[in-house]
């Protein structure tokens, strides 16, 4: 759970979770949309794998990352536990 907060904590990590959620993209495609070093672009798409946010699919010389919601999902319900019953 750790990893996924670390993950979350950062407003670029974030912004990829959101170009993510409308579709899948390679490193490449990422990378366009930001104003920094491609390896400052892996090193976040690293840390979004490590927890388990992002999967990559290697597709030929593309490696194409998509959503992982399994994790939202697990995520909203340890959440969840702490809503109080009125």
């Amino acid at each position: 759970m750790n990893a996924l907060f670390k993950a979350l904590n950062d407003t670029t990590r974030r912004e990829i979770l959101e170009m993510l959620k409308k579709k899948d993209l390679t490193a490449g495609e990422i990378s366009d949309q930001f104003n920094m070093s491609k390896p400052s672009i892996s090193h976040h798409l690293d840390l979004l794998k490590q927890a388990g946010l992002v999967e990559a699919v290697k597709d030929g010389q593309y490696v194409y990352y998509s959503l992982n919601t399994t994790v939202i999902d697990e995520m909203v319900k340890w959440f969840i536990q702490f809503k109080t019953k009125k």
